[in-house]
């Protein structure tokens, strides 16, 4: 019986392929993907979400910033997503990712930080040594606000965002 392709795989091929048309076939794509276009967002004046686009509070999961943007973070999802998605099952997995990117839909790396969120309240409500999470969430963090260019409300949108939904989901932890 052939075994069924993980959602975190599939994200991964997915999240690729639509950086990789953007790059070499559709130049605006990413403009099309983004949550905002033109402007400045920071008044809270979404272009598009606010016109009635709200697929953008997705896709914006499958714009990247350039190449380490997207490498990092396929690497990032690759590496937390996998055993949360093991650990939960694929319908739990599914609700902390999507919930995660809709609450920080500012940038690409709002469900990745939900992630690290969800990682560290598994840790740390299964008895895990979450002190390792809790390093690299440090880090990251350091280089959310060390770093120009990097919006910090993606960040720790997804961070928060990944804790609060995965505490009720430990309740019912898959068998």
């Amino acid at each position: 019986m052939k075994e069924r392709q993980s959602l975190t795989t599939s994200l991964i091929v997915l999240i690729s392929g639509c950086f990789l048309l953007g790059e070499y076939v559709f130049p605006n794509l990413q403009s099309q993907l983004a949550l905002f276009y033109g402007g400045n967002y920071s008044n809270g004046y979404f272009p598009g979400v606010s016109t009635g686009q709200w697929y953008r509070l997705l896709t914006v999961a499958l714009t990247h910033a350039g190449w380490l943007h997207l490498i990092f973070n396929m690497l990032a999802l690759y590496s937390i997503g996998t055993p949360i998605e093991n650990f939960l099952g694929r319908v739990r997995y599914s609700i902390i990712f999507l919930g995660s990117l809709i609450a920080a839909s500012v940038g690409a790396s709002g469900a990745i930080y939900g992630l690290f969120g969800s990682l560290f309240v598994i840790g740390k409500k299964s008895g895990a040594n979450y002190q390792n999470i809790t390093g690299v969430i440090i880090v990251n963090l350091l280089i959310t606000f060390t770093v120009p260019g990097i919006d910090w409300r993606a960040h720790l949108g997804g961070l928060v965002a990944g804790v609060v939904i995965t505490y009720p989901l430990m309740f019912r932890r898959r068998t």
